[in-house]
């Protein structure tokens, strides 16, 4: 019932890919109401039939009743009419219902599969306007089918026949009627030319206002904090104003054509009478005969006035109907995966190759390496060299350019993404809650979760006793930004999250970077449990505290492996304050294990500290010499040749 060229945001970011594919996809859920359609259709006859009802009784009122001035006639005629507008209105009114429900179906039936696919985009590249735009362009379509608008072109193939039953009342009226309707099917067409780029223009700066209020929004307290109030609402209030001054342009236009075209309907069926009357002068027509096409031409452009008057939508409509083709072409449905068993803890990544979404240059290649279950890898490195892409590759986020990463010997694609979810436990480096109970954002939002597990979780990680003093327990319902909960809280619940399930595989991106000394040492417990229970760990660290725990460190360097083999190995030779890290208090918290050994585990008794990633010369400002004693802080110096 839709069709539409290539959808702007598509054309906007350069895609260049087939939307067939999603436009088959569609084609086949319209399809399934093919029935509904096809009932609407015969509904749309009778209505359109039914039209009729008003010029025909103007037509016996003017040629029999006021001939004959019998009143029994004109009674008769009368209650057949109210009859015939009751039917009328009764079967226009269900149609309606009946589009209705099929624009409801559509949503319905679409909205989990669009959802699944804006959230694949998303977490590839955040700000892919079709997965920003997915759910708006499905909810722009349902509300097109559902709106009167959309039975205008069950009405418009009627057009051509009332024009038809005009020219039989004579030729000349049948001719005015389809020159006028050509008029407006011009008009039409240039509404159609004329506001396309306002329209998208005005959608494209309503979803940039709309974006940067949520970010103001997310970062209220940052914003108050910064004296940033007035600034950030005059930035707003600019993409606001651009935003309604390309709304007005696009009402303008359309409040332009919608005006005339109902000036210029008015004014035909005027001119309709004019040479009604005309021709009855000359005896060629009866009044009856004026009157009743001066109101069936009315009714034959009808369908045309209303779309014109309500192209916005209709324009919105055809333009989501293109981005869903596009969205779900680019994100096809996986077809269902064979269930795999519970995997164990072997985590292998071989010669990978990583290229962001939207870039063209890899943020990690030739990256290999393995960790077997009970094993912690720590991974280290300057900032940009890679760390948080891996954590995103190996928790399925982002996909290889080439190589191959496996769990237990099973490519990550071929578990199904829930599947693997459960089996995979997250921390992200910056943890964001949901609307919820801090019970179900430990159960990852399920609905019907398992209590004990809950616990468990928050208990493993140091949480515990942290909710039991919120004001309602488990039960306390938070927000996104944490509603009330401090950094360090919020980080907490987000480690109890991620060891929700008991997965086998762990991936902790700065899991301690809002944590005190208590946290710091209720995260190396956690990590030393999962090891015991046979799980993988890897930490992204940027604090020496965080990777205590760890049995293997690998290091980036520009998104490939400087350093890679056992803990205290590659410290030695990429850490130049190393003998620093590993005494008491110098991050480790544990004595200097002797040459060759590796050093117990124990929780820290210094201050956290914070990893600095330098190169030969000087530290923040301190001589060389001081740099490689300092006990709190990794400094990181070039490894040497051939250490991977």
């Amino acid at each position: 019932m839709i069709h539409s060229p290539q959808p702007a945001s598509a054309q906007h970011h350069g895609h260049a890919s087939d939307t067939r594919p999603g436009a088959a996809e569609l084609r086949a859920v319209r399809r399934a109401s093919r029935g509904l359609f096809g009932m609407v259709f015969i509904l749309s006859v009778a209505v359109n039939l039914l039209m009729l009802t008003g010029p025909l009784f103007m037509l016996q009122i003017y040629d029999r009743v006021l001939g004959s001035r019998s009143e029994a006639t004109l009674v008769a005629l009368f209650g057949l009419v109210a009859f015939l507008y009751l039917m009328m209105g009764t079967l226009d009114h269900a149609r309606g219902r009946i589009m209705a429900r099929v624009g409801a179906r559509l949503q319905d039936t679409l909205d989990a599969r669009v959802f699944r696919a804006s959230m694949v985009r998303m977490a590839r590249n955040p700000n892919d306007r079709l997965a920003l735009t997915g759910l708006r362009d499905l909810e722009a379509v349902q509300r097109l089918w559902a709106a009167p608008v959309f039975l205008a072109l069950f009405d418009a193939p009627w057009t051509p026949m009332f024009i038809a039953l005009i020219w039989m009342f004579h030729p000349l009226m049948g001719a005015l009627a389809l020159g006028v309707a050509l008029v407006l099917l011009v008009l039409m067409l240039l509404n159609q030319r004329l506001t396309r780029a306002p329209i998208e223009v005005a959608q494209s700066a309503t979803l940039g206002a709309e974006r940067m209020a949520g970010q103001l929004r997310a970062e209220s307290e940052a914003v108050r904090a910064l004296g940033m109030q007035g600034a950030a609402l005059d930035r707003w209030q600019q993409a606001r104003r651009t935003a309604l001054r390309h709304s007005l342009d696009t009402s303008d236009r359309g409040g332009m054509f919608s005006a005339w075209t109902k000036t210029f309907r008015l004014f035909v069926q005027s001119a309709m009478l004019a040479l009604g009357a005309w021709l009855v002068l000359e005896g060629e027509i009866t009044p009856g005969v004026m009157i009743a096409a001066s109101i069936i031409l009315g009714r034959a452009l009808a369908p045309i006035e209303q779309v014109i008057g309500q192209w916005a939508a209709v324009a919105r409509a055809r333009e989501g109907w293109a981005n869903l083709a596009a969205l779900l072409s680019q994100t096809p449905a996986l077809p269902p995966r064979v269930a795999l068993p519970r995997p164990r803890a072997r985590l292998s990544v071989e010669n990978a190759m990583v290229i962001p979404p939207g870039a063209s240059r890899p943020v990690l290649q030739g990256l290999s390496l393995s960790v077997s279950p009970g094993q912690a890898l720590g991974i280290i490195g300057a900032s940009a060299a890679g760390k948080s892409s891996l954590a995103r590759l190996l928790i399925g986020a982002w996909p290889l350019a080439t190589g191959r990463v496996t769990l237990d010997g099973a490519a990550l694609d071929q578990y199904d993404s829930d599947t693997l979810g459960r089996y995979i436990g997250y921390l992200p480096q910056r943890v964001t809650l949901f609307d919820g109970t801090v019970a179900e954002n430990i159960a990852r939002l399920d609905t019907d979760f398992d209590h004990d597990a809950v616990i468990r979780a928050a208990k493993r990680a140091g949480a515990h006793d942290i909710i039991l003093g919120l004001p309602d327990g488990y039960n306390t319902p938070i927000t996104a930004n944490g509603g009330g909960l401090t950094g360090g809280q919020m980080q907490r619940v987000g480690l109890a999250r991620a060891l929700y399930g008991d997965p086998v595989l762990v991936v902790l991106d700065e899991p301690n970077s809002n944590l005190d000394n208590d946290g710091s040492q209720a995260l190396n417990g956690a990590i030393r449990q999962l090891k015991s229970e046979g799980a993988a760990v890897l930490v992204i660290a940027h604090r020496p505290q965080a990777i205590q725990e760890c049995d293997l460190l690998l290091m980036l360097a520009g998104g490939a492996v400087a350093a890679f083999g056992p803990r205290d190995e590659v410290l030695r030779k990429v850490a130049r304050n190393h003998t620093g890290l590993l005494r008491p208090g110098g991050g480790g918290g544990d004595p200097a294990p002797p040459q060759g050994s590796a050093p117990q585990a124990g929780p820290s008794q210094g201050a956290p500290a914070v990893m600095r990633t330098t190169y030969p010369g000087t530290v923040s400002g301190m001589p060389e010499s001081q740099a490689e004693t300092s006990a709190n802080d990794l400094i990181i110096g070039t490894p040497p040749k051939g250490s991977t």
